[in-house]
């Protein structure tokens, strides 16, 4: 616990940082500022490395598509919101509107052109997140969507939103699925970080043009599956997995 309180007041301090001694690049080129971003990633999973104990590992990485795509990412912590975006080419972040009013994180996604979602105006916010990520697409842009809409704790059923299936439908892109585990190391609402590996990983693309509740099935039936078999590998690293019931047969052998 002494660990996570002291990575917590790191993690917070190295993020102020950034953001304050970062400020001057509201003013300089997009790609200035990203590199920005990307250098707050990593340096947070370093200081993970060094206090906690908790590393990284991507799989998958290959199946990323040469040009821009469609992630949909499977989203269980706060993590995930940093972590993954070195992975991915020149990320446009599908999130809530709301975090675009906070002052320095506001401003700094405006900076890198996330695409804000009013989520109280459904059709018209549907238009509106369809027209941004077709004119981010356009720029080579990985487009990166958390089809559930927040947070989900690991083994918790799957609850996907439309939106992800609206993004499929009118960027006509291949869709990347990518499944992980980090809600076991750094779990929601929960100041205790876990050590040991978080895993990414990048599943089959799914290609475009498929109908719209194929699409669904296939996205849901990839990332869950796989997540499972990622949160077991997890229970298993960090020996929360119950032992399994021993049988009368072996009970036998081993007495004898």
């Amino acid at each position: 616990m002494v660990r996570s309180l002291i990575f917590t007041i790191v993690f917070y301090l190295n993020t102020a940082v950034f953001l304050v001694f970062g400020s001057p690049l509201l003013l300089a080129p997009r790609s200035w500022a990203m590199a920005g971003l990307r250098a707050h990633a990593r340096t947070t999973l370093w200081w993970m490395r060094v206090i906690l104990g908790t590393r990284m590992e991507v799989r998958g990485l290959d199946r990323l598509p040469e040009n821009a795509a469609l992630i949909a990412v499977k989203h269980q912590s706060a993590w995930d919101t940093f972590a993954l975006i070195p992975l991915f080419r020149d990320p446009a972040m599908v999130m809530k509107a709301e975090l675009g009013h906070i002052p320095f994180y506001g401003w700094f996604s405006r900076k890198f052109e996330h695409i804000l979602v009013e989520r109280g105006k459904a059709a018209t916010a549907l238009r509106k997140m369809i027209r941004q990520a077709r004119q981010r697409a356009e720029q080579n842009r990985d487009i990166v969507i958390f089809p559930e809409g927040t947070r989900r704790p690991p083994g918790a059923p799957p609850d996907y939103k439309s939106g992800v299936v609206a993004l499929y439908e009118g960027l006509e892109l291949p869709c990347v699925p990518v499944a992980l585990n980090s809600g076991m190391y750094w779990p929601r609402r929960s100041l205790r970080k876990r050590p040991g590996t978080i895993v990414v990983e990048l599943l089959e693309p799914i290609p475009p043009g498929l109908p719209r509740a194929e699409f669904r099935r296939i996205l849901i039936e990839r990332i869950e599956t796989a997540s499972e078999r990622l949160r077991l590998e997890a229970e298993g690293e960090l020996g929360l997995a119950e032992p399994k019931a021993t049988s009368p047969a072996t009970l036998d052998l081993e007495q004898n």
